[in-house]
């Protein structure tokens, strides 16, 4: 058994893993399949991924209607509804403003501007460039209003609702209107300075961006207070006030042009196409008659006079004889057209103008004109004057009581005797009725009861009834100027057309315009009227000469060393306006000179003096001196060296 071999003993390997799909085949020597113990996991089935084809089917068509969509709604906007979107592309990007007209200048006879034009702005804003989606703010014009208040002069609330209209598509608002140039400019450096430091802090946000300006003017009076009643005046928003502004606004004011331009930001785009530019026409310029120095000296004289007698008001008139041109019309109390909000509204307008009043015996001159033109007396015939006189149902009395005068009818104007005009106009006709008729005819051909041709603002005609109208005592105290009303151009004309040798010369107060092209258009020729005779004229100038002149008349402080003057004082009594009653008087006085070659008509009147004197030729008479030597300086009218006539004033019995 040594020499065998020993059996060799078989080391068991590694167990084979069984395939899953083998089969054991019992039979002898067959090995039994060991099961794996419970530490060894089964091993995990693989994923089986399911196919992408469905996916990107849907994915395509989903993306497929929304190119659809697209291509239908460009398709719409370009070539459906084209026109539409054009236009309001167009409209929002295009910016219409209107080129404001230079105005005209106002100068008197000499050129010197009376009203004139400068530089100004007006502050505007586009509103949807406040809003949030614009600013990143929601209160972008609350902070704008604040910063622009206090430098426009405005209240903050009242440019909020300006910068948030109701109206969201708004482009354009007007903040302020006329503003100096110094207002604008400090508008523009606080804008600058907002956008500098928010291009430094974007938590910065520059609200004034959509605040801008266009050019424009303001108007200006040099003057001041200077013929304020005949210039009238412009408001902030260009709108003509009165006087002459108003009259002749259509030429002083020219005619707005136009532009449109495109716009980026409220930017002009110089470079975009479609602008368009119609150029504004400029104004004339208007030339009055007045002159500026016999103006200021007439308003000087009635101011001081007025405030002396503390009265409601008074008006001076300066008019050249010859050719009815108005050299100054003055009014007290008076306005700066260029500061309004001081102005009495009472003092506004040109009173001279539109207060009609009863003349008092500065009217007799038209009585004495008609009873010489009439032959019914002459300057020589005798008029026995008693202290009272019985007519109709009243007891007529002169301003003063006295015995029986016994006067020339000269005298009967010098002395202003109410009971001589009576009588002497008594002889008109054979009738009372006759007689009204025959004055009434003379009262129209002087001017009274109509305007007087000068076509301005708010003038009155006055008041004259026709003859049959008169009342009882209307018809006899119209001849001394009472029942009658007339404004105080009326009044002066009547001095001018006597002056004038009896041919009334319709007044004026324009020369003429100068158009942009510096052509001058003189006015047209004033109508002229003859009312009574070179003759009686002559006369009634000369009786005019003893009211100054001789020591009975009532106008001695209008007498002027070295010249001759013609005038007559005036009392009447006073319709008050606001009660329609009588109180106060208005007083009055009028005539020209030389007496002998008449030049300047001068007519001054105060309305209610209640301190000092309230007669005439008290308070009236040496406002004419003071406006008659100048205006006679002025022209450089020389005294005539003739001798007056020295008409009567009395009779002997």
């Amino acid at each position: 058994m040594s020499d065998r071999e020993p059996p060799r003993r078989r080391v068991p390997g590694p167990a084979r893993p069984a395939r899953p799909d083998a089969r054991r085949r019992p039979g002898p020597g067959a090995r039994p399949v060991r099961r794996p113990g419970p530490g060894r996991p089964a091993a995990a089935k693989p994923l089986r991924l399911g196919s992408p084809r469905p996916r990107l089917r849907l994915v395509g068509l989903a993306l497929t209607l929304v190119l659809i969509a697209f291509v239908v709604r460009l398709f719409q906007v370009q070539a459906v509804d084209a026109s539409t979107y054009a236009a309001k592309a167009e409209q929002n990007r295009y910016v219409g403003q209107v080129l404001a007209a230079d105005r005209g200048e106002i100068t008197d006879r000499s050129g010197v501007a009376l009203a004139t034009s400068e530089d100004a702005y007006d502050i505007t804003a586009d509103p949807t460039m406040f809003a949030p989606k614009m600013l990143k703010i929601g209160d972008g014009p609350e902070q704008a209003a604040a910063l622009l208040a206090p430098i426009l002069g405005q209240e903050q609330e009242a440019l909020v609702e300006k910068l948030r209209p109701k109206n969201k598509a708004l482009r354009y608002v007007k903040l302020a209107s006329r503003q100096t140039p110094q207002v604008w400019k400090q508008i523009k450096d606080l804008k600058s300075a907002l956008a500098k430091k928010a291009e430094r802090d974007k938590s910065v946000h520059n609200v004034l961006a959509g605040v801008f300006s266009v050019a424009t003017s303001k108007r200006v009076y040099p003057g001041g207070d200077l013929a304020a009643g005949i210039l009238g005046w412009v408001n902030g928003e260009g709108k003509p006030g009165g006087g002459i502004e108003l009259q002749l606004n259509k030429q002083l004011a020219g005619k707005d042009g136009k532009i449109r331009y495109a716009q980026s930001g409220g930017r002009l785009v110089p470079t975009a196409g479609g602008a368009t530019e119609t150029p504004a026409v400029p104004g004339s310029d208007v030339e009055l008659t007045i002159d500026r120095d016999i103006q200021w000296a007439a308003q000087k004289a009635i101011t001081d006079q007025v405030k002396e007698s503390a009265a409601d008001r008074g008006y001076v008139i300066v008019q050249d004889t010859r050719t009815g041109q108005i050299l100054a019309m003055a009014n007290s109390p008076g306005f700066d057209p260029n500061d309004l909000s001081d102005a009495d509204p009472a003092a506004l307008g040109n009173a001279a103008l539109q207060d009609a009043f009863e003349p008092g015996s500065t009217a007799k001159v038209m009585s004495m004109a008609a009873v010489l033109e009439e032959d019914a007396a002459t300057p020589m015939t005798h008029v026995v004057v008693p202290n009272r006189l019985h007519r109709g149902d009243r007891l007529f009395k002169d301003d003063v009581d006295h015995p029986t005068w016994y006067l020339t009818l000269n005298g009967v104007l010098a002395k202003s005797s109410n009971i001589g005009t009576i009588l002497a106009t008594g002889q008109l006709g054979k009738t009372q009725a006759q007689a009204n008729k025959v004055l009434y005819d003379y009262l129209r051909k002087f001017g009274l009861g109509h305007y007087t041709g000068l076509g301005f603002p708010g003038e009155t005609p006055g008041i004259l009834a026709p003859p049959d109208k008169w009342s009882t005592s209307q018809q006899y105290t119209i001849p001394f100027g009472q029942g009658v009303s007339i404004n105080a151009m009326q009044a002066a004309s009547v001095y001018s057309t006597i002056a004038n040798g009896g041919v009334r010369v319709e007044p004026t107060l324009v020369r003429g315009t100068k158009g942009p092209d510096g052509r001058f258009t003189p006015a047209p020729k004033p109508k002229k009227t003859r009312v009574v005779s070179e003759k009686t004229a002559k006369t009634l100038a000369q009786m005019l000469e003893s009211v100054v002149d001789d020591e009975e008349g009532t106008g001695t402080k209008a007498r002027i060393p070295g010249y001759r003057v013609a005038g007559k004082t005036g009392t009447a009594n006073r319709v008050d306006p606001a009660t329609g009653k009588y109180r106060g008087y208005t007083s009055s006085f009028a005539g020209f000179a030389p007496a002998d070659k008449p030049r300047v008509t001068v007519y001054c009147a105060i309305q209610n003096a209640t301190r000092g004197s309230y007669f005439g030729g008290q308070i009236c008479g040496p406002v004419y001196k003071q406006v008659m030597e100048f205006a006679l300086k002025s022209l450089q009218v020389p005294p005539t060296g003739a001798k007056p006539a020295k008409l009567p004033v009395t009779f002997r019995r």
